[in-house]
């Protein structure tokens, strides 16, 4: 596992962690501006979710992974539901990925726009997201086609785009991310492979997997491959090299980035 930061002079957001058959990417959403809704901050809440969740996910009988995240979400909530706005779309939320083995079968839960990667013994790639929210943003902006940046045009669509998105968040046809709402992890993107059929799965959060999503410098199968081959960090170094060669500016500054490797089985 390695995690980075992406902001210098900023809180990493993102999480990740283990216990013995479990691994959980949390990649928090902070946004700049909105700092005064919780006092806590995106990083503590994603750190808090991401351990009441492997505490959960440590007892043997935890049940679904949706039921599980739920609980863990309502159990944060009502850690500062009083000290802070919780129920403002914009205070601190997180997308979510779980892998959790079981007795012959790995169950895998997605929540917004992290990566869950399924490594075949045959060879084959599997991914794992949920689109939602990509496909609201595309649909709030464009407010803004045919407009030129920098006019009062499009300042003006642009505070509507955002509040569109906002308003999307968590709502029936919009999208859904881990906040105040346990609702939310029910409506998270789940499956179950057979683990024989495995050799390896990997964690994501979006800014690690630009390598494949926003670059397209890199299939899926040879991201795979190269987290078997040189490990998470390797997969990191080669995403901020990319990012200062590109630069900020062009779509693709700087991201806070996680990924995680896990080996099922002898390979």
């Amino acid at each position: 596992m390695v995690t980075s930061g992406g902001h210098p002079g900023r809180a990493n957001e993102d999480f990740v962690g283990v216990v013995p058959g479990a691994v959980v990417l949390l990649d928090g959403a902070g946004i700049p501006g909105t700092e005064g809704l919780c006092r806590h901050g995106t990083a503590w809440y994603t750190r808090r979710l991401g351990g009441t969740l492997l505490g959960r996910l440590a007892d043997d009988d935890a049940g679904p992974l949706a039921a599980v995240l739920a609980a863990a979400i309502g159990e944060v909530a009502d850690e500062h539901r009083d000290s802070c706005e919780i129920t403002d779309p914009s205070s601190p939320q997180a997308t979510v990925a779980v892998a959790r083995a079981g007795a012959g079968h790995l169950d895998v839960l997605v929540l917004a726009d992290c990566f869950v990667v399924l490594s075949g013994r045959d060879g084959t790639t599997r991914v794992l997201t949920d689109t939602r929210e990509v496909e609201a943003i595309a649909r709030s902006e464009r407010l803004l086609d045919g407009l030129s940046p920098g006019t009062p045009a499009y300042e003006h669509a642009l505070a509507r785009a955002v509040a569109d998105i906002r308003a999307r968040r968590n709502t029936a046809g919009g999208y859904w991310v881990a906040k105040d709402d346990p609702a939310a992890a029910h409506e998270a993107v789940v499956t179950s492979v057979p683990l024989a059929g495995l050799d390896g799965v990997a964690l994501l959060s979006n800014g690690a997997a630009r390598l494949a999503e926003a670059y397209e410098v890199a299939t899926w199968p040879q991201v795979v491959r190269l987290l078997r081959t040189a490990g998470p960090r390797e997969v990191i170094r080669t995403l901020r090299e990319l990012e200062s060669t590109h630069g900020p500016g062009d779509g693709h500054d700087s991201d806070d980035a996680t990924a995680a490797w896990w080996r099922i089985g002898s390979e």
